[in-house]
């Protein structure tokens, strides 16, 4: 019934694929449906050295740092080193060439934001964008554990907010799936109003406290209701991390057809809005390009990778395909 619901209200009323207990899998995950994820995670890069076509390596330089070096040693000059290894001071003194010898840094931390919140719940074509936040938050999770990497995060909605400790187990990124499920299946197209929902500065601060320096930070959400707060934090977590802003958005944010009537609730009551006026049409084609505008702004000012993916298709190819590991022309 609360599919059902949820269907008319987002316009995704195709019969959906079916699911073992009877779910819609474009409105709700479940931990079968997240787990099913683990094998097309392999190959999925969220770090520096991206293939050329990767949105990573876009116009604005990616200040991503990626893991860090570990010293070592200091040893003598072998025929084959980098030159760019040697300690000239160490030389100087010896009189003998030597080199510095470096180990690449392992088990490094990484921290998944995932907005789980009602204006998440919403979708017109593929599924929620809260379904595309999970299935990219599941994927993120396993290739970073595959790599030996500790995992957690962040799971927020607008009543709560579970922090889940980056740790380098199974166990560690089963409870972040499942965290990821319970707060997707809240979700729920009758669910009453919230008076003050949880803002995004909220997860970013609980961020910026674990993350003080070098981890990987991939903040998943619609970005609804940032500000200026918002705007500080990105850059305080951004100044000693590595951060990838994921922004999910719907196809019919990216162009509001003209005489349109749509039908806004806040689950208790509602409002027609017909886009033929053409003041309310204006006003929600600002209001769309205007959160987009905002994360572009932190992109350039702080050189981040952003991500942006879309609840109007499937998740794994568009990943694939905006890190560069699927051409344009093949879906």
């Amino acid at each position: 019934m609360h599919d059902r619901a949820a269907r008319s209200r987002s316009g995704l009323n195709a019969k959906p694929p079916a699911k073992a207990d009877g779910t819609d899998p474009r409105i709700h995950v479940t931990l079968s449906q997240l787990r099913s994820l683990e094998g097309q995670a392999h190959g999925l890069r969220f770090l520096p050295r991206q293939p050329a076509a990767s949105v990573f390596n876009g116009r604005h330089a990616s200040r991503l740092r990626g893991r860090g070096l570990n010293f070592e040693e200091l040893r003598d000059y072998l025929p084959g080193d980098d030159p760019r290894t040697i300690d000239w001071k160490v030389t100087a003194r010896t009189g003998k060439p030597h080199v510095r010898v470096y180990s690449e840094e392992r088990d490094r931390p990484s921290l998944i934001l995932v907005d789980q919140r009602m204006s998440m719940f919403f979708g017109t074509r593929h599924a929620m964008k809260s379904v595309t936040a999970a299935e990219a938050a599941a994927l993120a999770a396993f290739r970073i554990l595959d790599q030996g990497d500790r995992v957690g995060g962040v799971i927020f909605g607008d009543e709560f907010a579970a922090e889940i400790k980056p740790k380098a187990n199974r166990s560690a990124r089963d409870r972040f799936l499942t965290a990821i499920v319970r707060a997707n299946q809240m979700l729920r197209a009758d669910a009453p109003a919230v008076d003050t929902p949880l803002s995004l500065n909220l997860p970013l601060r609980t961020a910026a406290r674990i993350a003080r320096r070098n981890h990987l930070v991939i903040v998943i959400s619609d970005f609804d209701g940032v500000d200026d707060e918002t705007a500080s934090l990105i850059g305080r977590i951004a100044s000693t991390n590595d951060l990838v802003l994921c922004p999910v958005t719907d196809p019919m944010a990216e162009e509001i057809p003209a005489g349109l009537k749509l039908v806004v609730s806040d689950g208790e009551l509602q409002v027609e809005l017909d886009t033929a006026s053409g003041e309310i049409h204006k006003r929600l084609a600002e209001f769309s390009s205007g959160r987009l505008s905002e994360i572009l702004n932190w992109q350039k000012k702080y050189g981040l990778p952003v991500l942006p993916l879309s609840a109007g298709e499937e998740t794994v190819p568009q990943i694939r395909r905006l890190t560069g590991l699927t051409s344009a022309g093949r879906r």
